[in-house]
């Protein structure tokens, strides 16, 4: 079932889905897609939902923001239980709390740790 296995990475900025995807590739060695907002996130996600074993959540994008995007995934029956993992530039102690606390399995701040970024990504995987 893993072979199938797909990661979500949700992020405006070029540089952090460079980044991101290629340490998901490189680590893990699985394949990505990358949505540039969350209304492309939704779209891969209605496309091909049970293909997803996690989703990395930028928490500031315009127009709809992480924690939105988060709201519309846990109220879907279909992806409900997909963990999702958070991922700021815009780092406290209070940031990475309310997002445990809103249903965020992780949370990164920007810019990752790469080494730990890949070692976590593994625990939260379904």
């Amino acid at each position: 079932m893993l072979e199938a296995s797909r990661i979500l990475i949700v992020e405006d900025d070029p540089d952090g889905q460079m980044v991101v995807s290629h340490v998901v590739m490189q680590s893990l060695a699985m394949p990505v897609d990358v949505a540039s907002n969350a209304t492309e996130a939704l779209k891969f996600l209605s496309e091909q939902h049970s293909a997803y074993r996690v989703a990395i959540i930028d928490l500031s994008m315009p127009d709809i923001d992480g924690w939105q995007l988060l709201t519309t995934i846990r109220n879907n029956p279909d992806t409900a239980d997909l963990p999702c993992v958070a991922m700021t530039a815009y780092h406290s102690s209070r940031t990475r709390e309310e997002a445990l606390k809103s249903g965020f399995v992780g949370y990164f701040s920007k810019p990752i740790d790469t080494a730990s970024f890949s070692q976590q990504l593994k625990k939260f995987m379904i």
